[in-house]
């Protein structure tokens, strides 16, 4: 799905998401509040590729899910994240057909966390594809990439070069709290420099944003993932479980009062009402 990159009449919030479900894990609670307040929210996701007939590792990263090899898994969870973008009201979404990392030659779970390739060209190709996106954004989300999952890091680099080229100009940028990995590791750093462009040297603070009227809507579009939930979390009710507990320590850990939070890297705070 690759919607013309017009500039909205709106304010433009572009959250840039490695994978399928990176986004409503991590700020879904944002993306709906955004919504919600009149902005035109865009959802990108770099990694949606199908590569035909998969082997080896990229096979087994469908096949341990319980998904045979016959069924196009991408495709499969593209139609997950349209789902799970219309549950949060996000009706701009693009999906950039690059692949997933597993298809790029990492060829097992510990290559994917040890950093990326030499031969890994993904940045050169993902900068000229974001660009047209990320024209006229007010807002750049992207994530941190806290456990440096090798798609995220490259991702965020990406994110930094076109800022560090004043792409888009004069836009605001917050950096989220990769989930699940933060859940795994609540005390995981970014491997990335997050001060990259002009208007984000130094002053990096964390911003608390009050989830708590949309905890329910950021549930249910992380369940819309059916094909990952076994995997993550341990199925649908593990899902609801280990995001609202995120959302409350997060909302706790930021003195937030609804008790439901997110929480960001930016120099200034999230523009909501």
């Amino acid at each position: 799905m690759n919607p013309s990159p017009q500039q909205p009449p709106a304010p433009l919030a572009v959250a840039v998401s490695p994978h399928l479900d990176d986004a409503a894990f991590s700020v879904g609670g944002l993306l709906a509040r955004l919504v919600g307040e009149g902005w035109h929210v865009r959802v990108v996701t770099a990694l949606t590729a199908t590569v035909a007939d998969p082997t080896g590792f990229a096979l087994a990263c469908q096949t341990d899910k319980g998904i045979g090899p016959d069924v196009d898994y991408m495709a499969l969870r593209r139609e997950e994240d349209l789902a799970a973008m219309a549950s949060l009201g996000v009706e701009d979404v693009v999906h950039l057909l690059l692949p997933e990392a597993p298809h790029r030659g990492y060829a097992s779970a510990a290559e994917l966390f040890a950093g990326p390739r030499d031969d890994d060209g993904l940045v050169e190709e993902l900068v000229p594809a974001l660009a047209p996106h990320l024209a006229g954004a007010h807002l750049v989300l992207a994530p941190q990439a806290l456990g440096s999952h090798v798609d995220h890091v490259l991702v965020g680099r990406a994110v930094l070069r076109l800022a560090e080229a004043g792409e888009p100009a004069d836009a605001q940028r917050l950096w989220w709290r990769d989930s699940p990995y933060v859940i795994r590791d609540p005390a995981a750093a970014s491997p990335l420099d997050l001060r990259g462009g002009a208007d984000e040297q130094g002053g990096l603070g964390e911003q608390g944003v009050d989830v708590s009227s949309v905890l329910g809507r950021k549930v249910g579009a992380c369940q819309a993932y059916a094909s990952q939930l076994g995997f993550q979390f341990g199925g649908p009710e593990g899902c609801a479980d280990a995001v609202s507990a995120l959302a409350g320590s997060d909302a706790q850990r930021r003195g937030v009062v609804g008790g439901a939070a997110e929480v960001l890297l930016g120099t200034a705070p999230v523009p909501l009402a």
